[in-house]
């Protein structure tokens, strides 16, 4: 496992990565504000992962 994103208000973990397997995940909902772009590379990165799958 990679650690990949901490809430930066408390320090809980709320992101990690698979290293063996092709999988991500966050705890949060990352389409929603604060704005519109902000995590558009998760989702990018969730389809790199599954056009390897």
């Amino acid at each position: 496992m990679a650690l990949t994103h901490w809430n930066l208000n408390d320090g809980t973990l709320e992101g990690l990565r698979c290293l063996d397997v092709p999988a991500l995940s966050v705890q949060y909902h990352p389409e929603a504000a604060p704005g519109p772009h902000d995590s558009g590379h998760l989702f990018g990165e969730f389809r790199e992962l599954m056009s390897r799958a």
